[in-house]
């Protein structure tokens, strides 16, 4: 995914101006609507865009979910990759 413009910040207010996200909340149309991407469970939303040979999917609710489980929300934030085993991992090294 690439994108030419540059996010900025306008000095009055602090917050991000530039276009407006890809996705807004309540926009899927799927009947149960598929969670938002704040939501917990946000990487049970329906598969809009797979590009398996670059490693990534759009879901519907605006998240960018990659092959190693990381994500990139709408709002910009990185979610790191998170795998069931990290916290088997976890508990035996105590």
């Amino acid at each position: 995914m690439h994108t030419n413009h540059v996010m900025s910040t306008t000095p009055a207010s602090g917050t991000p101006s530039g276009p407006p996200p890809l996705f807004a909340l309540g926009t899927c149309r799927h009947q149960p609507a598929c969670p938002g991407a704040n939501a917990l469970d946000r990487e049970a939303a329906h598969t809009v865009a797979a590009h398996p040979e670059q490693g990534w999917s759009l879901l519907c609710n605006g998240v960018v979910l990659f092959d190693d489980t990381g994500e990139l929300l709408p709002d910009g934030r990185v979610v790191a990759p998170h795998r069931p085993t990290d916290l088997q991992t976890q508990a035996f090294a105590s």
